[in-house]
């Protein structure tokens, strides 16, 4: 069982596993690979990328420049991605020369795009927002107003989304090819994160329920299960489902979904990758997404996504709104003072205002008891930046 090794045995120390990207899932990969005795190499645009210090071999390089891709990964066993924003074209050739690469370059260029996402969604029957493709700012009165639009390669982490009310805030809409999608009414915003290996066995954990930041366009906090009924919550499992088998996608995937205010299920948009939404796994399941994450890399029988508690949930530490220098975390003593709680830090040399700098877990036995700690510790969690002292 598991991936058929190049140069050595299938499993084992000198197994090597490569990494493009080197942030905090990249560093939180390299934890659950410790316990599989594997290798894990990493290439990341940044010198002091959180993974520097942790792994086997770190190359710094451009993840989109499809040479040193292939220069980075042609002795590797097998090759994933912690962020989607790299060179397809580097995966292929590498694909091509036997190295095992998950999630596949054709599932990848696909994801990139998010224009070719919803044509995939449509294509398939895939439940979404209606939605129109547009080449540039003349074309944003489309679909007329209120409309979201999403630009279709480069955004993550609430970049390259606008929310554009009325023809007064076009002037805020992305000049770039954008897919215009109908603003949804909102419910909930969910999430399933569904692993899929080689055998075609699929695994999903639990619904997420997830709360965003208006200012930061990010996650401030999830909980996990959803407050939603067993029948939402089961369509919202089967669509994740739908997505991976119609894809015939291979790796761990995180579906983000919309519950609209009539009961509705809609697909929001998928990461190849492990995923902000999943964070609360290392604590509250009996697998974690990163460690699923590698069973699927490595071509292995996925592990049981059941909870181990009640409830699960997290909160994403960030940068203050005016944050800048070196790190000063604020409210990390109030959280390891709570039963429950574990903190996460992603070892970030620099703070930056919204910047993810980590965050804690709180698992416990009801939703009440774990959204009462959690907004408690939320209220005292914060990073500001130390200047440096002047010469």
């Amino acid at each position: 069982m598991g991936i058929a090794s190049k140069n050595t045995a299938s499993f084992g120390p000198s197994l090597r596993i490569g990494v493009l990207g080197g942030g905090q899932l990249g560093r939180m990969t390299i934890q659950s690979a410790i316990d599989f005795d594997a290798r894990v190499e990493v290439m990341d645009p940044s010198a002091d990328a959180p993974c520097s210090n942790f792994t086997h071999r770190f190359v710094q390089g451009d993840l989109n420049d499809a040479e040193a891709v292939v220069a980075f990964g042609r002795n590797l066993d097998c090759i994933t991605i912690e962020i989607e924003h790299v060179s397809v074209e580097g995966l292929r050739t590498l694909e091509q020369q036997g190295v095992r690469v998950i999630p596949k370059p054709d599932h990848l260029a696909t994801i990139q795009d998010k224009g070719l996402q919803k044509q995939f969604f449509e294509a398939n029957g895939i439940p979404t927002a209606p939605y129109q493709l547009i080449d540039n700012v003349s074309d944003v009165g489309a679909m007329g107003f209120p409309i979201v639009q999403k630009m279709r390669k480069g955004g993550y982490d609430g970049k390259g989304v606008v929310v554009l009310k009325d023809e007064a805030s076009i002037d805020k809409a992305f000049t770039v090819p954008s897919v215009l999608e109908a603003a949804v009414d909102i419910d909930k915003e969910l999430s399933v994160i569904v692993a899929r290996n080689s055998a075609g066995e699929t695994k999903c954990f639990p619904v997420v329920e997830s709360v965003f930041d208006p200012v930061a366009n990010l996650v401030d906090y999830l909980i996990a299960p959803a407050a939603i009924t067993a029948a939402q919550a089961a369509e919202a499992e089967r669509v994740a489902q739908q997505v991976v088998e119609a894809m015939d996608f291979e790796g761990l995937l995180a579906v983000e979904l919309f519950l609209d205010t009539s009961g509705s299920i809609l697909v929001n948009e998928v990461a190849p990758r492990t995923h902000n939404s999943g964070h609360h796994t290392i604590e509250a399941n009996v697998t974690s997404q990163f460690e699923q994450h590698l069973r699927t890399v490595l071509d292995l029988p996925l592990g049981s996504t059941a909870p181990v508690h009640a409830v699960g949930a997290m909160v994403n530490i960030v940068g203050t709104a005016d944050a800048q220098g070196t790190p000063d975390y604020k409210g990390i003593d109030v959280a390891l003072a709570t039963e429950g709680v574990h903190p996460h830090l992603y070892g970030k040399s620099q703070v930056k205002p919204f910047r993810k700098m980590g965050h804690v877990t709180i698992t416990g036995g009801s939703r009440e008891e774990v959204l009462e700690r959690m907004m408690r510790i939320r209220e005292q969690l914060a990073v500001e930046g130390k200047q440096a002292p002047s010469a």
